[in-house]
């Protein structure tokens, strides 16, 4: 994800994670293995009666309301954005996630339980070079009101900017995000950032059925006056959970992207169009003398 000619990397050791969908109630077990150069981030849907592996590619998203989902030959796995968050914000390359349920677990909401154990585990370099696209034009997906769009940078980086706007009468308000992407500043800035949710829409959702075992110490969730049952781990940590979900969705790359991207209210839909759109208009490359466009 951070600047250009870097190695592969991918982790030293097995290991595992554990927790429930915050959709389905699930129990689920992850396991997280080594995997070899090339091979990018590869979910194993180990529960199927013959186990299928679904890479985390842009192409094989199919649309989901509040979350990322992908699906290969009728298989798929839910919610995998803070996985990949987490994989990439560490800049873990190649990796098979064995799941034995659909949906991945939501442990807190956040990321951090997942960097806590990728750390463990350990992570090492590769013998072969991360390919990289380069953002040389302004490229942009959305409208006026909800948009995204990646801008050439200055520098051989990522960085990334998010605009959340509730209102001034809103629990949640305005907040804007902006910074470089590097590993030290994920762990520190974005990694332990929760989702959030309004009250209205977590009773909507247990009408439903979904979401039941869900509390508001997993998940922020505000009412209109406020945080219920919950403290924010920082400022702004609702913005910091859309950068979250932004660097997840973008690795659906399975490159790194040098650009600097800008987001106003944007979802995984929109986020997920852009890596798409960047694909299509852009070469993915594996050397490349900097030169700045921005």
């Amino acid at each position: 994800m951070i600047g250009l000619n870097r190695k592969q990397r991918t982790l030293a050791a097995t290991t595992e994670v554990s927790g429930f969908g915050f959709w389905s109630g699930r129990d689920v077990t992850l396991e997280f293995r080594p995997a070899a150069p090339n091979t990018g981030v590869v979910f194993v849907r180990s529960d199927l009666p013959t186990p299928k592996r679904i890479p985390a590619r842009v192409d094989r998203r199919i649309e989901a309301p509040r979350r990322t989902t992908l699906s290969e030959q009728g298989a798929q796995v839910e919610m995998v954005e803070h996985v990949l968050a987490a994989l990439a914000g560490l800049q873990i390359d190649n990796c098979e996630v064995w799941t034995n349920a659909a949906e991945m677990p939501g442990m807190d909401g956040s990321s951090q339980p997942f960097v806590v154990a990728l750390q463990a585990a350990g992570i090492v370099e590769q013998p072969v070079m991360r390919s990289f696209l380069v953002v040389s034009e302004v490229t942009r997906v959305g409208d006026d009101e909800v948009w995204i769009e990646a801008r050439p940078h200055k520098q051989p980086a990522m960085s990334l900017q998010y605009r959340l706007d509730y209102g001034n009468d809103h629990p949640i308000g305005r907040e804007t995000l902006k910074m470089t992407v590097t590993p030290d500043r994920f762990q520190k800035q974005l990694a332990p950032a929760r989702t959030f949710i309004m009250k209205e829409e977590a009773d909507w959702l247990r009408q439903q059925g979904l979401a039941t075992r869900v509390t508001s110490q997993e998940v922020l969730v505000f009412a209109d006056e406020g945080l219920i049952d919950n403290e924010l781990r920082f400022e702004n940590e609702c913005v910091a959970h859309k950068v979250l979900d932004m660097i997840g969705d973008l690795s659906l790359a399975n490159c790194d992207l040098i650009g600097h991207f800008v987001a106003q209210r944007s979802g995984h839909r929109l986020n997920a169009q852009l890596v798409q759109t960047l694909l299509n208009e852009f070469q993915v490359v594996q050397d490349w003398t900097w030169k700045a466009t921005g």
